[in-house]
């Protein structure tokens, strides 16, 4: 599966962003994704996640500020970004494994990854 994220952009303080993750492939439903970020300088990190059976995972720091979805019939999944905050800036991926359990997806042990798309919150 190929994936392509997109939605990043500059947003101030206490704004709302939402990225985009679209799959390729017929199969998508079939398969957890997760939303990383890594910023500059620090590891990279699970932001939130989605098992292929719905189950979903949100990262304390961003839990009642971030919302995973995902819509099958256009094999793209959501990551609704709301409340940011600076330390929110980073390059945000999206990933993919076939059959993702809950726990692989709070793991972050993903097969596939697609490109970087980079989220500035200026305060």
């Amino acid at each position: 599966v190929q994936l392509q994220a997109s939605g990043g952009g500059l947003v101030q303080a206490g704004g709302s962003l939402r990225l985009s993750c679209a799959a390729s492939g017929r199969t998508f439903s079939t398969y957890a994704v997760g939303w990383f970020r890594q910023a500059p300088g620090k590891e990279r990190e699970v932001v939130a996640g989605i098992s292929w059976t719905g189950g979903s995972y949100n990262a304390d720091s961003v839990k009642g500020r971030f919302t995973i979805s995902r819509d099958n019939a256009k094999n793209t999944v959501y990551l609704q970004m709301n409340s940011l905050k600076p330390e929110d800036t980073a390059v945000y991926y999206c990933a993919a494994r076939f059959r993702g359990g809950y726990s692989q997806v709070v793991a972050g042990t993903f097969d596939y990854w697609g490109q970087g798309t980079l989220v500035t919150v200026s305060s």
